[in-house]
């Protein structure tokens, strides 16, 4: 009897650290395999970028230009204390509870992580605005024609309920941050950086055909001084 628990286990165990491979596989493998591997040949007209920590990416958007004024969108009464030099907007989707309760890494638990992995939480939109500044790190050119862009900000329209920014009262890491509410739910394959990449990918830009991890949706972006 002992012996069969054993087996189990082990095969159960097996079965996962295969699965876990196979996932990792796929992810690296598509990086070579990029949609939009020939965007169309249009000069970038809008200043904009994706922004990575190492696991999570964020679109980052002038604050106004011809295509939108965000603070129209989402206005600096949802927010503590921006900064009136800020000259851009990050915005990144991701888990609700995951979003919540993790203002830091420190913050990170197993639980909080598996639980966003297996799904069943809403999503929210995090919204942050930057100076010029606080991009130095992590920041890749984002090369868009003004018809890119705006598919960019439907996009971004879109993954809102009916298009409309619905603030999340008291939620904020700091004075420039504050969260929405947004459509779609967090699992395994609808990652922060599968929306991103989803994104990109209906803009044209050249992006892995499946974006689970930072490095998907970075590959193939230059990464430069802001």
């Amino acid at each position: 009897m002992i012996e069969r628990w054993l087996r189990r286990i082990a095969f159960t165990l097996l079965g996962f650290v295969l699965a876990v491979g196979l996932y990792a596989a796929v992810a690296c493998a598509l990086v070579l395999w990029p949609a939009n591997a020939k965007p169309a040949a249009e000069a970038p007209a809008v200043e904009a970028w994706v922004l990575s920590n190492g696991v999570h990416t964020d679109l980052v958007f002038p604050v106004r230009s011809a295509t939108i004024d965000w603070q129209q969108l989402f206005p600096l009464a949802d927010f503590k204390a921006v900064p009136p030099d800020a000259e851009f907007i990050a915005i990144g989707w991701g888990d609700r509870e995951f979003y919540l309760h993790t203002p830091t890494w420190a913050d990170l638990t197993a639980a909080r992580a598996f639980g966003a992995l297996a799904g069943g939480n809403r999503a929210l939109m995090h919204i942050t605005y930057l100076q010029r500044a606080q991009m130095r790190r992590g920041a890749f050119r984002l090369p868009l024609s003004q018809a890119q862009y705006a598919q960019l900000v439907a996009y971004v329209r879109a993954s809102l309920p009916s298009g409309r920014a619905i603030p999340i009262a008291g939620a904020h890491y700091d004075n420039q941050d504050a969260f929405y509410e947004a459509e779609g739910g967090y699992n395994l394959f609808e990652t922060c950086n599968t929306w991103t990449g989803r994104g990109l990918r209906g803009a044209g830009v050249t992006v892995s055909r499946w974006t689970p991890f930072d490095f998907n949706v970075t590959w193939h972006l230059q990464p430069a001084q802001p």
